[in-house]
């Protein structure tokens, strides 16, 4: 059988791309729980990281992406169809049940939101910069109608206003990094005079620095509350949603690399910055805080048992 969709990457190069990306998120785990460097050195390290370091690895892929890929378009369709299956799912299981905002936006982040840093690491390890460029692609999609998503889920029951279900959106530094480097791409204007050198630079530190901000940010004391609940989530995020990307891959006759990544990013963890909006909006911060915990970790043996199933699927 043709390997599909993981364009010919065999089981061993796949858990030798993945396991260091986990050996980081241990690291980082433990760094914290031995007070190393110190507690006030996280904070500022993620803040370094979304505001400066990831922007520069996705403005710079996007500024020199090539554009006139003919799966694109079929790319771009998968992921709306994706997100829009899997948010339409949601809604009618949230009539059903009855869950209010806070509780519903935790349930829905969980689904739907993903560890840009691991996928973007997971995707880079397997592909090198052509993967990377393919994912920032993806990304300037996916990043925006999550968002806007999330802060929905969030804020249904108090009513919400355009202003503040866009301004989280355009005040957002990914966001304004693979819009910035799109309209560089489009207007040939590339990147001179070292800027490009420059902005590498910062994008290699910006992954392994995010992975180890990742396992910093787990909260294991978490888990002992709603493990029901924390179980489904977590299934469906790790085991659903990537059958679901595969299904939408298949449908759509999606090139082997493209079906790949999308299958991945539906695969990931969900994101640990879910848990600040869902503090800030009221949601349910400790389930939050569960779901992200959880899905981080089962991850590690998820990924890559869904990405060895797939491999053997055929085309």
């Amino acid at each position: 059988m043709t390997a599909y969709p993981l364009a010919g990457v065999a089981v061993l190069e796949l858990l030798l791309a993945l396991w260091p990306l986990f050996a980081l998120i241990v690291a980082g785990y433990y760094l914290r729980r031995w007070d190393f460097p110190n507690e006030a050195f996280w904070p500022g390290a993620e803040r370094l990281n979304y505001f400066i370091l990831f922007p520069a690895l996705l403005f710079s892929s996007l500024a020199t992406a090539p554009l006139n890929n003919p799966a694109l378009p079929r790319l771009a369709l998968a992921v709306l169809l994706g997100l829009g299956i899997a948010w339409l799912a949601l809604l009618l299981v949230r009539r059903v049940r009855g869950w209010p905002a806070g509780r519903f936006g935790a349930f829905s982040q969980g689904i739907l939101r993903f560890n840009t840093y691991l996928g973007l690491a997971a995707v880079g390890s397997l592909f090198g910069q052509d993967g990377l460029t393919l994912a920032a692609l993806m990304l300037a999609l996916m990043v925006p109608t999550v968002n806007v998503l999330s802060v929905w889920s969030l804020t249904a029951e108090r009513g919400v206003s355009a202003r503040s279900l866009l301004l989280p959106i355009l005040k957002n530094p990914l966001i304004l990094a693979c819009l910035g480097g799109a309209l560089v791409n489009l207007g040939g204007l590339g990147l001179p005079g070292g800027s490009g050198r420059l902005l590498s630079l910062l994008a290699a530190a910006s992954l392994p620095l995010g992975l180890l901000c990742v396992g910093a940010a787990l909260k294991p004391e978490q888990l002992s509350g709603e493990v029901p609940a924390l179980a489904w989530n977590s299934l469906l995020r790790l085991l659903a949603m990537p059958l679901l990307a595969w299904a939408v891959a298949y449908g759509l006759q999606l090139p082997a690399m493209e079906s790949t990544v999308l299958v991945l990013f539906f695969a990931l963890p969900t994101a640990p910055t879910a848990y600040v909006l869902t503090r800030q909006l009221g949601g349910d911060s400790q389930l939050m805080a569960g779901i992200i915990t959880l899905q981080t970790l089962l991850a590690a043996a998820t990924l890559l048992g869904v990405m060895f199933i797939l491999q053997g699927s055929p085309a």
